[in-house]
Parts: structure tokens; C-alpha cells; sequence
């Protein structure tokens, strides 16, 4: 972009009019992760988890609207004019895609897209711990991803399964709305559909990828209680399912699944899970202490005998003092991951604290640990 050097800051010169590809290439070029178009603001970029702005001249309304127009079909754009919004995958070229989201606020457009790489990472990239790798081998089981929006499941999603696609000769089904990673077929076959332009809806999607011989079935989302039914059905009856959830912890993930269900079948409800849970894989994105970049935080819950036994007693509040003292199979809790990225100075102290579940367990082993360096130094 013209008059922006190095990371992009509010008030630095530059037409913030200009044309939606030199935005993108903006995007890319700042290795940015989303790009914000918004009436009275500069388009703005997120860098490091912090908002730039491109640039200092104010978007108007026809600004947006001539910027959303240039990426959105008529399809998406006759949504936004009846439902208020839209999202859609969006190809820039062969650079990188974008997952891109539409609406109106204030009776104005304003837009939204985020970069999606185009290149699958591993898991040393992300920090995934290698013990998931086991989890992707399993014949059957539903494994649960969560996390606020923006911590990166989505793209921890896409590694297990490009993992899979490498090691396993299935068949892998994927529901998104909307698709970001591309998947090629490698030792696997992929189907991978898009809700609003493959099938309706997450619901009809998975009941139709039960006729279609899947393996592996990757629901972008749980929103609602048939797809939450319909997923944990598929994994009773022999596969492995992976779903999202923006929940953060494994026991607030479970509750939330349980309580999604009228109270007369929650009890039948925790049978089921008990029987099907894998994993729970919380995350969260956290920048790193040096300013240049972001690191994962995982939380790590694997469904051994004693926590489905949790589960069936609707015990969930015990979870997390079992996940604690299960670290030889690989469980961890946010906070001591978090922990450890502190005393490795990959994360700074506050951006621990701000991310902690329990801040004051996690203080007084920051005092213990403290304590214990300054008598090694005497």
C-alpha cells in the first residue's frame, strides 16, 4: 500500500479507497489475519492480534458497498439484502483465500475477510503436541475443537486432517461453512461441502454423509442440537467425527453439549458421550513475549475410563483435577500450558493472567515458581 512502511499504523498516509485487490495484497504482504472495511474508519488490517489502519482516509457507504460488491456474488449479495448478512469463501488469485463475511450495521455495508493460508501447516508449526496424532488414527470417536472465535481451530482442524490424508486410506468428509482449506486428495479421497452452495444446512449435510461411505467427517460447527444429535450419532456407528465448539475447556465443552438436550434425555445424553468422546482439544492464541507473532495454548483432555465414568455421573466439575494428574497420557490444562509457555518466555506474564481459567491458582504458582529461582540462585 502507498505511504505504509513496515506494520501499517493509524494516521500513516495513503488512499484508503483504493481497489480490493491492492487491499489484499496489503493483507498478504503484512502477513495480516483479517482485513476490516467499516464506513468512518480506514480499511484496517490485524496484525499480531492488534488492529492497524491502511492508510487515513475514511471508508463512505459507497466505498463498502462498491469493495463489496467487487467480491460478492449476486447469490450472497441478494442475502445480504434479505437476512441482513452473508459469508463466503473467496479465491484471490493463486495467493491465498479468504473466508469473508458481509453484513449491515446501522443500515450501512461493512466487510470482513480472513486470510486463510494457502499452504497446510504441521504440527510443529502450530504447536499441536504429537500426541493428537494418536487421536487422528482412531477408527471411530467423535474429537471435539474449541476455542473463542479467531484462537485458530480452523486451522488446527485442517493439519489433523491433512495428517489423516497423508497416514490413512479413507474416505474423508468435510462440512463447512464456508470451506478455507483446500484438501487434494493424497492417500485418502475428500469431499468436502459448503453449506448454501452444496447443501442446505449442517443437519442434512450429515445425514446424507452417512450414505456416502465416510471414515472420517469433519461438522464445522455444532450450532444446534439436531447436528450436535446427528454428529454424535455418527460417531456411535463407526466414525471418527471431528466438530468445533466455542466453548473453552473440556468440562465447560461437555456441559455445553449436555445441556444443549431437554433435561428428560440428558442423562441418555451423557451414556452416549461417554461412549463416543475421544478428545477435547481447547485452544487459544496468545501473542509471543518478542512482539512477532502468536503462539498456542491447548488445553488437553483425552476420554480415559475414569472421566467417562465422570461423565455418565454428570461428576464434569472433577474433570480438571483429573486432567491434572493424568499428564503421563498426554492431558493438560490451559493454565499449566500457559504456565509452561511463560517459564520458556514465549508469552509475557500478563497475556497468561489475561487468558487464565483460574487466575488465582495460577498466581500462586507463579509465586512458588518464583521462589524456587531465587533459592537456586543463593
Amino acid at each position: 500500500m502507498p505511504g505504509v512502511g513496515g506494520v501499517p499504523r493509524a494516521g500513516s498516509s495513503g488512499g484508503a479507497k483504493a481497489d480490493i485487490a491492492r487491499l489484499l495484497e496489503a493483507v498478504v504482504k503484512y502477513d495480516a489475519s483479517d482485513l476490516h472495511l467499516a464506513v468512518g474508519k480506514p480499511p484496517t488490517v490485524r496484525i499480531r492480534g492488534e488492529l492497524h489502519n491502511l492508510g487515513t482516509t475514511l471508508l463512505t457507504p459507497d466505498d463498502t458497498v462498491s469493495l463489496m460488491k467487487s467480491i460478492t456474488s449476486e447469490r450472497h449479495q441478494q442475502q445480504l439484502g434479505e437476512q441482513g448478512g452473508a459469508d463466503f469463501g473467496f479465491a484471490f488469485g493463486d495467493v491465498a483465500r479468504f473466508r469473508v463475511s458481509v453484513f449491515k450495521q446501522k443500515g450501512v455495508v461493512g466487510v470482513v475477510l480472513r486470510l486463510i493460508p494457502n499452504r497446510l501447516k504441521s504440527f510443529e508449526e502450530i504447536g499441536l503436541p504429537p500426541v493428537i496424532k494418536d487421536v487422528c488414527l482412531r477408527p471411530r470417536g467423535l474429537v471435539l475443537v474449541t476455542g473463542p472465535t479467531g484462537s485458530g481451530k480452523t486451522t488446527t482442524l485442517a493439519t489433523m486432517i491433512d495428517f489423516i490424508n497423508t497416514e490413512r486410506a479413507d474416505h474423508i468428509i468435510t462440512i463447512e461453512d464456508p470451506i478455507e482449506y483446500y484438501h487434494h486428495h493424497k492417500k485418502c479421497n475428500v469431499t468436502q461441502r459448503e453449506l448454501g452452495i452444496d447443501v442446505p444446512s449442517f443437519p442434512e449435510a450429515l445425514k446424507r454423509a452417512l450414505r456416502q461411505d465416510p471414515d472420517v467427517v469433519l461438522v464445522g460447527e455444532m450450532r444446534d442440537l439436531e447436528t450436535i444429535s446427528t454428529a454424535i450419532t455418527a460417531a456411535e456407528t463407526g466414525h471418527l467425527v471431528f466438530a468445533t465448539l466455542h466453548t473453552t475447556g473440556a468440562a465447560e465443552t461437555i456441559n455445553r453439549i449436555v445441556d444443549a438436550f431437554p433435561t428428560n434425555q440428558q442423562a441418555q445424553i451423557r451414556t452416549q458421550l461417554a461412549a463416543t468422546l475421544v478428545a477435547v482439544i481447547s485452544q487459544t492464541l496468545i501473542p509471543t513475549a518478542d512482539g512477532k507473532g502468536r503462539v498456542a495454548a491447548f488445553e488437553l483432555m483425552f476420554a480415559n475410563d475414569p472421566i467417562k465414568a465422570l461423565m455418565r455421573k454428570g461428576e464434569t466439575y472433577k474433570i480438571n483435577s483429573h486432567i491434572q494428574t493424568a499428564g503421563k497420557e498426554g492431558m493438560i490444562l490451559l493454565d499449566d500450558f500457559l504456565f509452561n509457555l511463560w517459564t520458556r518466555q514465549r508469552i509475557t506474564y500478563n497475556d497468561m493472567m489475561r487468558r487464565s481459567q483460574e487466575p488465582e491458582m495460577l498466581e500462586q504458582k507463579v509465586r512458588e515458581y518464583t521462589e524456587m529461582l531465587k533459592r537456586q540462585k543463593r
